[in-house]
């Protein structure tokens, strides 16, 4: 049976003596598809005879936890504090500030929870190095498991603090372990000492990958600076949320006493309810094999654990070890299959391609080709502390009354502060936009700077035009991206694109309608994640977007302006849309500009007091949001705080003399006060792209731009030859030197998949339904069924096929991998920086257990908050407002 409950377990004192045995025995009872399994160990057993000599233990660097973030998505940041005693973690988890508070049942603690988690930073004695069990306790020891996970340490010498080692965990209310999985996709066991309970979250393996990409829609900025963010165990996602976007979970409570096991790519989060202490270590079967291989790691962190799979390969699956060494051993991960050990549990017959019999002892090969055995230590599993942290990001101990000066960043209220009346005293309930200015004409200078030459009849300040606005309407409809609203993140898609040019592609369809991709994402829409649909649950799609991600682009009909109807929010039918007008010229409001900036042009939405704004303004100030998020409309603008209307435009002010009036946002990076209107931004080519939750857009204004590296064109690359040395990108992605072996031909399939998201590098064998190999591809439009990389099936739709020219390249030491041109690069061609970041010559290292000689021994690692802040400080407001 399907089983994905989490599975409670009772052993007996006999059961219990063979610890890998009942994990096979939990196996075969389907506890690994729910990812999670508690074991309520016999009465009788006690680890430790008693806990009160442990108050003088040092815990020598709590943590402490600052969340940020609204609406049951957040990110954790850990603070490292002074060391401290046990006995004195234990006053401070009981005090008044931190001591848990009241409740009657889980629910109502649960509430308690995730309603308060971002306030009062609680401290967590993570990562403390060291065991409770007593020296003579055989039974399911955690320094002593003896799986095949410690053949590292006794056949290779190697430790690995907080993997093949214990850790102990003291935890008080409000404590957290974000998302994550264990490192190396490994199982992982915990055990609660003593004190009060710990509530756990789980999402089944086999739902896995679901749950990735609802993350990095979310955090699409974390997403692309690395592909396994979720490691870094920062960020945190409400039940309500997973609910919400169908992913499925379940949740359990920890009691002192009691064990829990996570499985092989099991995600897992949770909170303590109070003081308690955990002892933790992780595991594997012979099932993990395949994980390990295939386990995703963090690339943007070299204090990350990975484990060489070499070891394990060879003596668990040493005929399928020269196919790996070759990179050719791919083979589907079935998530609900037991482990090989689980064999004598299970009545029909059971072959595993993982199980072997060979139990010889492999040694790890040092860079000499010399075996070694000698004890070393690598980088630990310790929670990322943030060792250099601005002030502003610590929580104040004391109040600050002092009115703060207007934030530096478009994402500052995520608490909207409250209005301040000209006699300085705080009132509430004042409708911002109501206070704006009177506007008069104002005089516009001769204009000398080429990016706003267009835009000289434009201006707001001066008499309205309809034949100027509807000119350059009609201009900006007739390049890309071809939407008017896309034109937002428009100069970073240029940026991105291998040409530096426009990859924006229209497709012509009957009737003469044009279509393309929109540039903004639907989650810049969704600016509220509490709002939820009719059927009630989260959108992340667009229904205006077709299967291949394009949208429909009309004009209207009046003032030529041009969107696509998923990102306007249009709805009718084809025929409707022919004549088509849009909602400003609808209402013969065709005077009315935009309230929020100071130029014409442009798709305008009805906002709730009356006035107008445009679509793009909308998206990039923070603190607007779009009532109707389907309908993109009306827009509300009643939580903008007024201080936004008093920043200065940078680029308004040099042309407009006298007061200018809407709302300004600003550069996102550190203490940068440069201010602009989105739509003067835009036009002047601000580098904008989309945000991680909670915010929408991340600014970079021209001073914090890095220089351009001249893109690779195609026809700047040169002609490659057999033979030739060149540099390319090896599977731990570093980058290596290798030679040219033979120039191919590789042919790649797109196809669209049932929830929206796509593929374009398929290979004909992925296709389940088809022999493509012999009966090549299958017609356009044709539902398709593709086996993904997780082993599994999904349904999808064939769009097109593509023959690409591959090149076939061998590193070093013997490894091939074919490539395509632009990601090979010549020995005398200028390296881009991302590429130089990542060279090494090394590519034997690969074959050696953990390649971390030049790491030092037990020292403190840096832990960047984000990678954009590497230079300059973050504005204090931003958490000073969460944290109040």
């Amino acid at each position: 049976s399907n089983i994905d409950w989490i599975m409670t377990f009772y052993p007996t004192a006999e059961e219990f003596k063979d610890f890998r045995r009942y994990v096979a025995y939990m196996e075969s009872k389907g506890a690994h598809k729910a990812g999670l399994a508690k074991i309520v160990p016999p009465k009788e057993w006690k680890p430790r005879h008693s806990y009160d000599d442990i108050d003088d233990l040092v815990i020598p660097a709590p943590i402490q936890q600052v969340v940020t973030g609204v609406s049951g998505l957040f990110t954790q940041y850990n603070i490292q504090r002074r060391s401290m005693t046990v006995r004195e973690f234990r006053r401070v988890a009981n005090s008044n500030r931190y001591c848990s508070p009241h409740y009657d049942n889980f629910e109502e603690l649960e509430r308690k929870y995730w309603k308060n988690v971002t306030f009062n930073a609680p401290l967590y004695g993570a990562d403390v190095n060291g065991t409770l069990y007593d020296p003579d306790v055989r039974e399911w020891n955690i320094c002593h498991l003896d799986t095949i996970l410690d053949t590292v340490e006794r056949d290779n010498g190697i430790t690995i603090e907080g993997v093949n080692t214990p850790y102990l965990y003291f935890g008080m209310w409000k404590t957290t372990f974000p998302w994550h999985t264990e490192d190396m996709d490994l199982y992982s066991i915990n055990y609660l000492h003593f004190g009060e309970p710990k509530s756990w979250y789980c999402i089944p393996p086999e739902h896995g990958k679901r749950f990735e990409r609802l993350a990095q829609g979310f955090f699409p900025n974390s997403a692309q600076n690395c592909d396994a963010f979720l490691r870094h165990k920062m960020t945190l996602i409400s039940p309500f949320v997973l609910k919400k976007y169908s992913i499925p979970f379940e949740r359990i409570t920890q009691e002192a006493g009691e064990f829990m096991i996570t499985f092989p790519y099991s995600y897992h989060a949770g909170f303590n309810h109070g003081f308690n202490c955990a002892e933790s270590t992780n595991f594997a079967t012979e099932r993990w094999i395949e994980y390990g291989k295939q386990a995703v790691l963090c690339s943007c962190r070299r204090d990350m654990v990975k484990i060489s799979m070499d070891v394990f390969v060879k003596k668990y699956q040493p005929d399928r070890y020269e196919q790996w060494l070759e990179g050719r051993d791919l083979v589907p991960i079935d998530h609900s299959r037991p482990t090989p050990e689980a064999k004598e549990f299970l009545d029909e017959s059971f072959n595993d391609i993982t199980s072997s019999s060979e139990t010889s002892s492999i040694k790890s090969c040092g860079e000499d080709g010399q075996w070694k055995s000698t004890k070393q230590r690598i980088e630990t599993k310790r929670h990322r502390v943030c060792l250099e942290v601005p002030e502003e990001v610590v929580p104040q101990v004391e109040d600050e009354d002092d009115e703060e000066q207007y934030g530096k960043r478009p994402r500052l209220s995520l608490i909207p502060p409250r209005a301040v009346a000209q006699d300085g005293k705080r009132n509430k309930g004042i409708n911002t936009v109501s206070l704006i200015p009177v506007w008069q004409p104002r005089v516009i200078q001769e204009e000398k700077e080429e990016w706003a030459k267009p835009l000289t009849q434009l201006w707001q300040c001066l008499p309205f035009s309809p034949a100027a606005e509807r000119e350059y309407n009609k201009r900006m409809g007739q390049q890309a991206p071809y939407c008017s609203i896309c034109l937002l993140f428009y100069t970073h898609h240029q940026s991105e694109s291998n040409t530096g040019s426009s990859s924006v592609t229209l497709v012509n369809r009957p009737g003469g309608q044009q279509w393309s991709k929109p540039l903004i994402p639907e989650m810049c829409f969704n600016t509220q994640s509490s709002k939820i649909t009719d059927s009630g649950e989260g959108q992340l799609s667009n229904p205006n977007v077709a299967e291949d991600g394009t949208s429909r682009l009309v004009s209207c009909t009046q003032c030529c302006v041009r969107v696509h109807t998923s990102c306007y929010g249009i709805s009718r039918d084809d025929a409707e849309l022919d004549e088509w007008l849009c909602a400003r010229c609808e209402a013969d409001a065709i005077t009315e500009d935009c309230c929020l900036c100071s130029l014409r042009g442009g798709a305008l939405q009805r906002a709730n007091n009356d006035k107008w704004v445009h679509v793009l303004c909308a998206i990039t100030v923070l603190e607007a949001r779009f009532v109707n998020i389907t309908e993109r409309s009306p827009v509300d603008l009643s939580a903008i705080p007024l201080p936004r209307f008093r920043l200065k435009c940078v680029y308004c002010r040099k042309r407009i003399k006298r007061e200018v009036k809407g709302c300004c946002v600003q550069c996102s990076h550190g203490r940068c006060s440069t201010a602009f209107h989105p739509t003067c931004a835009q036009a002047a080519g601000v580098l904008m792209h989309p945000d991680d939750w909670p915010f929408i857009v991340f600014i970079t204004c021209h001073r914090h731009r890095a220089p351009a590296i001249p893109e690779r064109s195609k026809a700047a690359m040169q002609e490659l030859v057999v033979g030739q040395k060149v540099i390319c990108k090896y599977k731990n992605g570093r980058y290596y030197q290798s030679e040219l072996l033979e120039l191919t031909t590789a042919t790649f399939y797109e196809v669209v998949f049932d929830d929206g998201s796509f593929s374009d590098n398929l290979f004909p064998e992925d296709i389940e339904n088809r022999d493509c190999v012999r009966l090549g591809p299958p017609a356009k439009g044709d539902t398709v069924q593709v086996r993904w990389t997780d082993g599994l099936i999904y349904g999808a739709k064939f769009v097109a096929s593509h023959s690409i020219p591959m090149y076939l390249v061998e590193f070093e030491d013997g490894s091939q991998i074919s490539v395509k041109r632009e990601d090979i690069y010549t020995l005398d061609e200028d390296l881009p920086k991302r590429v130089k970041s990542r060279m090494s010559v090394a590519s034997d290292m690969r074959f050696e257990l953990f390649a971390q000689n030049d790491v030092k021994q037990n020292t403190k690692r840096q832990r960047v908050i984000n990678s954009r802040y590497r230079e300059d400080y973050i504005e204090p407001v931003i958490y000073r407002a969460i944290m109040e």
